[in-house]
Formats: structure tokens, sequence, C-alpha cells
């Protein structure tokens, strides 16, 4: 791998982590909408966002077959609205710190499974990183777990929809990197804009039935922008198009530049910029343990980007032998 696209992907994948972090700390802002209308909002709003992008990028968008369109749309409802919906549900249910524990053992869960059976990387060099991230995660949420599940009634319940998240968030990289490096020829932003246009009929659909439900009174829900409607309709169009577009491009360049195995340990910024964000939103700093979390997880990104880098430039010394 060249240190220039080893460089280029790993930006990439910070910049997606920093506007993917903004996902977590919306709904403890907006904590009375009901997730579905997080989700369906964000998403709503991402679809929106696509259709003048999709008007100046139409031409390449003409070349997608059927089976792009179909791929585009299980990516579109099993990592976009089911994983959103179910992370959104969590976080209300269960309070911020638990679903941060569970999408944070992605970095693990997504490298492990990335790098079954052709190993790319020996499981020597490769698990030394994965366990530095895992007790960097551990220490960062030992204590506000507890804190969780004393406070939130409703801690099962949120546990399981976290763990469903997880599922769709480790199918949803792995599988759209493996449909990037099918079609090399694909650029990386008309694959983000046909994710978002395949977006659009789902969270109408979406909407529709929300409106269904929520125009009953018993719900209590003023829909369709709720009891802050300003701060809701903000909130849905930056991170539809930051957490969205922005991100999944930003993603798609890194999935495209960087080995999944790799890929996956750098998921880990989306846990820092979380963290970062929640502290930040409750006017708190972090405890010495999840300081010193923290520094772990980091520590585990770059003993990571060195296994990487330092498998890649001793294949490249035996080809030349």
């Amino acid at each position: 791998m060249p240190a220039q696209s080893l460089f280029r992907g790993v930006l990439c994948a910070l910049g997606a982590g920093l506007v993917w972090g903004l996902v977590f700390v919306t709904p403890q802002i907006l904590d009375d909408y009901p997730p579905a209308m997080l989700a369906f909002g964000r998403y709503l709003a991402f679809g929106l966002i696509c259709l003048p992008l999709a008007w100046r990028d139409r031409r390449r968008l003409a070349q997608l077959n059927k089976r792009d369109w179909y791929a585009a749309l299980e990516l579109a409802l099993i990592g976009n609205i089911l994983y959103y919906l179910c992370l959104a549900a969590a976080i209300q249910l269960a309070g911020g710190a638990l679903p941060t524990l569970i999408i944070g053992t992605l970095p693990v869960v997504i490298s492990v499974i990335a790098n079954t059976g052709k190993a790319p990387v020996p499981w020597s060099k490769l698990v030394p990183p994965l366990l530095v991230i895992a007790l960097g995660i551990a220490l960062v949420n030992q204590h506000e777990q507890a804190l969780v599940a004393s406070a939130h009634s409703h801690y099962a319940l949120g546990l399981l929809l976290a763990i469903v998240a997880l599922a769709c968030w480790t199918w949803y990289p792995i599988r759209n990197a493996r449909w990037l490096q099918l079609h090399p020829t694909l650029s990386s932003s008309t694959w983000a804009t046909a994710q978002g246009l395949a977006t659009l009929p789902l969270s109408l659909i979406g909407m529709g039935g929300a409106a269904l439900w929520f125009s009953k009174p018993e719900n209590g829900f003023a829909f369709p922008l709720g009891p802050r409607p300003l701060l809701y309709a903000g909130l849905m169009l930056a991170i539809g198009l930051l957490a969205s577009w922005l991100g999944t491009l930003l993603w798609n360049r890194a999935s495209r530049l960087l080995p999944t195995a790799l890929s996956g340990q750098l998921i880990v910024f989306e846990t820092l910029a979380a963290l970062a964000y929640a502290f930040m939103w409750h006017g708190r700093l972090p405890s010495i343990s999840v300081a010193a979390g923290i520094l772990l997880l980091i520590s585990g990104v770059i003993l990571g980007v060195r296994t990487f880098n330092q498998q890649s430039e001793r294949r490249k010394a035996q080809a030349v032998v």
C-alpha cells in the first residue's frame, strides 16, 4: 500500500468519524422526539439533499444498472435507516454511554470478520492493536455504564437495540467496501448520491407511517416537526448533509484506499467523536479512566496503521527481491 494512499485513506476515515459522531449526540439533544422521527427525518433530509447532487451527476448515475440500484437500496435500508432507528432508540432508552460502548466495539468486530479467510495480515500482527482498542473501549465505558443501568428502566431493551445497530453497522462497511472493490470505476461521490436516492423512498414511506401513527392524539407528538421545529429541522438537515452524504462519501474513499481490516479499526474515530460531542453537550470533562481509555483508543489506531504499513513495505521488499 503506497504511503500516500494510506495517509489519504486515514484522513478520509477521520473525517467520516468526525461527522458520524454527530448522530450520537442528536438523540440526546432531541430527547423529546421519537426515534422514528429522528431516523426518518435524517434520511428524508439526506435524500432531498441528494436530488440536486443527482442532477449534477446524472450521466454517471445513468450508467448504474439494476443490480447497482438494488445494492444501494439494500445498503440504505440496513446500514442507514434500520441502523439509526435502532441506535436512536437505544440512546433514548438506555442513555448515551451504552450505545457508544456497543458501537465502539465495531473496530474489533469488523477487523476480525474482514480478516477471516484470506487473512491479508497475520493474526499475530492484528491482535495487539485490537486488544488495545478493546481495552480502551472498556475503560471509557466502565464507570458510565453502571450509571446508565441504574438510571434507566429500559436498559435491557436499549441493550438489545444497540446490539441490532451493531449488527447493521458491522454488515454495512464490509458489504459497501466489497461492492466498491468489485466496481473500481464507480466514483465514491456517485455511489454516495445513489445511496441517498435509494434512501429517499424508504424515508418517505417511513414518514407516511409516522404520520398515521402520530396523528392519533393519544400518541402525544405534534407531527411533523414536533415541539422544537426549528431545532429539529436544522439538526436533520445538518446530519443529513454531514453525517449521511459527506460521511458516506469520505467512507467510500477510505474503503477504496485502505484494506477492510484496517478501515474497520478506523471506525474508532466515530466513537472518539461521539464521546467528545457528548462531553461538550453535557458540559463536563472526562474522568481519569475515560481519558485513559481515549488514549488507548488512539494508540490502538496508530498501532493498527503502523502494522498495515509495515506489512505493505515488507511485501514490496519481497516483490523486489
